[in-house]
């Protein structure tokens, strides 16, 4: 075979083609909201800027594919800080990352903001429960010292805070330890620790505020149900005409005895 049947053979074979064979399985499941041209454009793009993601995945395309279609369905562009497509061994995993999680919060529509800080040895922190936020004051150009915690919360519309979640180092070192393939130098949890822990804390704030969109969904149909009923108590509609009782038939004189 020829150097180009052969460069025609294995670009045919690759993930990136694999990935194409797939297009329309995989913009089906993307939300309104993200264009599948363009969403497919970064998916090949991530590919081609990292040559072990596209050797393992060519390898083992299904766990692309698993990755790619988890990503479409949060609604994430692949290969970015979003969704990270990491090569572990022999297969790709695809990880969520903070902006990820903090994207789902704000699509939802409830959260008018959402704050989550690492917090380091040498800052000066303060919450208890009965405070509405913490109180928090790192020194930026001083020795911060390693993470020791982080907190997270959210912002309504009517400026109202949500639960405050707060999480100490002993738990992010269970949450890493829990992490497949944590400890290997292409894991985010050595390249990007502090992003890590930022997407820990706000996974732990999820279930405290809606970070679906589903959820605005539901409030927007619940918002027409309810224009709806208004405006047919406005409107005065006539009752049914009940049915008129039909004129007895005469059968012709009755034979009756006069009693006095």
């Amino acid at each position: 075979m020829s150097q180009i049947s052969n460069a025609i053979a294995t670009r045919e074979n690759n993930a990136e083609a694999v990935v194409r064979q797939h297009k329309d399985d995989l913009t089906l499941v993307l939300p309104s909201h993200v264009k599948g041209e363009t969403w497919m454009r970064l998916a090949y793009g991530a590919l081609r800027s990292n040559q072990q993601l596209m050797q393992t995945a060519t390898r083992n395309p299904g766990s692309l594919m698993n990755a790619l279609q988890e990503c479409a369905r949060l609604g994430h562009e692949p290969g970015t800080e979003s969704y990270y497509l990491v090569p572990f061994g022999n297969e790709v995993q695809g990880i969520e990352g903070y902006r990820g999680v903090v994207e789902r919060i704000y699509r939802a529509g409830a959260v008018k903001a959402v704050k989550a800080e690492v917090v380091h040895q040498g800052d000066d922190f303060e919450y208890s429960p009965d405070m509405d936020r913490p109180v928090h004051k790192p020194d930026y150009f001083g020795d911060r010292g390693p993470i020791v915690g982080a907190y997270a919360y959210g912002v309504f519309d009517d400026g109202s805070t949500s639960k405050v979640v707060v999480i100490n180092r002993t738990y992010i070192d269970k949450v890493k330890k829990e992490s497949k393939g944590s400890d290997k130098p292409t894991s985010p949890w050595v390249k990007w620790e502090e992003s890590m822990v930022l997407k820990t804390v706000a996974k732990r704030l999820e279930p405290w505020v809606p970070s679906s969109t589903e959820w605005r969904r539901e409030q927007l149909r619940a918002e027409h149900e309810t224009a709806v009923e208004r405006t047919e108590t406005r409107i005065s509609v006539p009752g049914p005409t009940p049915p008129q009782q039909p004129e007895p038939e005469d059968d012709g004189p009755v034979e009756a005895e006069l009693v006095d």
